[in-house]
């Protein structure tokens, strides 16, 4: 596996849960097209699947 994973949100989270966006804020993302590049950790991967229909992801 890569070092980084690359993730980058797509969509708004004006409809998400509160939970919802702070997994989103704990990514380091901010806005829609905002990209962040990440360590590949188990506790990244684990956020990035919980919240996969709103980032597209790159490594």
């Amino acid at each position: 596996m890569s070092n980084q994973i690359t993730v980058k949100l797509k969509k708004s989270v004006i409809g998400c849960t509160d939970k919802q966006k702070a997994t989103i804020k704990g990514l380091g993302l901010r806005r829609i097209n905002h990209s962040k590049t990440l360590e590949n950790t188990p506790a990244v991967r684990g956020m990035i699947k919980a919240m996969i229909q709103w980032l597209e992801i790159s490594k």
